[in-house]
């Protein structure tokens, strides 16, 4: 830890200490969502530089919130889990989330536009039930980025993982969705739906998979909070 400290016994002031230096919050909102690598982790927090998160992480650890074990199967590949300590932490974590939420007003949200951490985040809260069996692969083009970021594709086994890619995985698609990065941002973040934007989106594939995309979608783990200042 670097920063100078409050210098106070208050139990809020010591763990304000530990926990409110810069993406430490952030990093904690990837473990408790259960990402344990260190290339998941990054993929979480894509514009946090490798040299700040391995720091971060040490710090966690040496504050017994993270411990660090090494993979039995692959040298040299080690995995971040959350210590009682650390999963303590879930509920402070949530609650930051849901005052944001609430109070943060959402034209300064969609100031920060990701594309890879949106599309992380859709990822991991995908719902496969309302998809058809085997395998499902569904296409976003975000029309109004560069060429590097405005493929993505979603790779979703009904019974098994959902895999993200940013590069062709050389597979037939069975939806592709187009519209822009800041309509598809506040649909997840629960600001509008499917629905109320469909002027702003191609749906092209699959009509079952494509009626079904509010269900299967998911949204941010905060968007069943209502905002109480402008949306």
């Amino acid at each position: 830890m670097t920063q100078a400290g409050y210098k106070q016994f208050c139990p809020l002031s010591m763990a304000a200490e530990l926990l409110c230096t810069r993406w430490t919050m952030v990093l904690l909102r990837e473990l408790v969502a259960g990402s344990t690598r260190f290339n998941d982790l990054r993929r979480g927090v894509p514009k946090m530089s490798p040299t700040l998160l391995s720091q971060r992480l040490k710090d966690l650890e040496a504050g017994g919130i993270v411990e660090r074990t090494e993979i039995a199967t692959e040298k040299g590949v080690f995995e971040y889990r959350l210590t009682e300590a650390g999963r303590d932490l879930r509920p402070v974590v949530e609650a930051m989330g849901f005052w944001g939420q609430k109070w943060v007003e959402a034209r300064l949200s969609l100031k920060n536009l990701d594309p890879s951490l949106l599309m992380w985040d859709m990822r991991r809260n995908l719902n496969p039930s309302p998809l058809p069996e085997g395998r499902t692969v569904i296409q976003f083009l975000y029309h109004d980025l560069p060429a590097s970021k405005r493929s993505w594709w979603l790779i979703v086994e009904k019974q098994g993982e959902v895999d993200l890619c940013w590069y062709d995985p050389g597979v037939d698609v069975d939806l592709y969705v187009s519209t822009d990065l800041c309509t598809m941002t506040s649909i997840w973040m629960g600001l509008t739906t499917v629905h109320k934007e469909r002027d702003k989106i191609s749906l092209t594939g699959d009509l079952d998979v494509a009626g079904k995309m509010q269900i299967w979608l998911g949204l941010s783990p905060f968007a069943v909070m209502p905002k109480r200042v402008a949306a």
